[in-house]
């Protein structure tokens, strides 16, 4: 008989020479040990077990973090919400302030002069940039009439040149067509005070040897029937002498910014006196108001 012959007599006696010993092993092995055959899957099965918790662990920290990421973004619009809402009432805050010192020093203004003065708000200006006029809540029914100066507490504003029932508007002394008497309070030489631009007068109209020097205060002669005598127009700012003229030009810096024109005294009746202004808080914006008729 060849032995390489298939034959199932061949196939049972191979087999016992395996199970035989593995059969042995597994009577042998003692209770609690592990089954030599059952370690190789052990291994396996431990680092299967082990990547996938390294997985799921990634998994569930990445997203916890987008989660954290989503509330933090909710949190930061919640909180710049909060902070410009802070940062508007502040505004208002300081504004409120601002306005409280404005009509304190008003207020002391008023009651320390002698003057009957009205108060009154700036509610428009010219949208004519050739015309430097503004607007006032108050008119003939409070007692306004044309001609009236108009003054704040920094010194000349204007005059009246047209008042209706309930406005008014007001010629400011920038204006080109505005015109008053002044002197120079230090050695009261006398000119007129023209309107150049917004941020400049000129006193004309001066003898050439009248004594003018840069600094120099100018005031309201009080001699135009308008405006009582002292009250400040503006400093010199230049003083220039020619060879040929027989005057001299004299320009002048305004005492008021037509910028900032808020709240304004009419004088409706005064008396002759020197006038000092007082300090106000400079304001921090502009009223434009509506346009008013040039």
């Amino acid at each position: 008989m060849n032995w390489f012959d298939f034959d199932l007599r061949k196939l049972f006696v191979a087999l016992s020479f395996v199970l035989i010993p593995m059969i042995y092993a597994i009577v042998q092995e003692r209770v609690g040990q592990t089954p030599w055959y059952a370690k190789p899957v052990s291994s396996v099965s431990s680092q299967v077990v082990r990547a996938y918790s390294g997985f799921s662990s990634m998994v569930r920290g990445t997203t916890s973090l987008y989660l954290n990421l989503i509330d933090i973004k909710s949190d930061n619009r919640v909180l710049k919400s909060q902070n410009a809402e802070l940062e508007a009432k502040l505004l208002q805050l300081e504004e409120l302030k601002t306005e409280n010192d404005r009509l304190r020093t008003l207020l002391n203004f008023k009651k320390n002069s002698v003057m009957n003065l009205l108060a009154a708000k700036v509610i428009g200006r010219d949208a004519v940039p050739e015309h430097q006029t503004v607007t006032l809540n108050r008119g003939t029914n409070h007692g306004v009439r044309v001609g009236k100066a108009v003054i704040s507490v920094h010194g000349v504003v204007g005059y009246i040149y047209r008042a209706n029932s309930f406005t008014s508007q007001v010629i400011l002394v920038v204006d080109r067509f505005a015109a008053i008497d002044a002197i120079v309070q230090r050695s009261r030489a006398r000119g007129i005070i023209e309107g150049r631009s917004p941020n400049q007068l000129r006193l004309s109209y001066l003898r050439r040897d009248d004594d003018v020097q840069t600094g120099d205060l100018i005031i309201t002669s009080g001699l135009d029937g308008i405006f009582p005598k002292g009250f400040p127009i503006g400093k010199v700012t230049n003083v220039t002498k020619t060879q040929n003229d027989v005057s001299q030009r004299v320009d002048v810096e305004p005492s008021i910014n037509p910028s900032y024109l808020e709240e304004l005294f009419v004088v409706i009746e005064s008396k002759n006196q020197d006038f000092e202004p007082l300090e106000q808080p400079k304001p921090q914006a502009t009223n434009t108001g509506e346009p008013g008729v040039g």
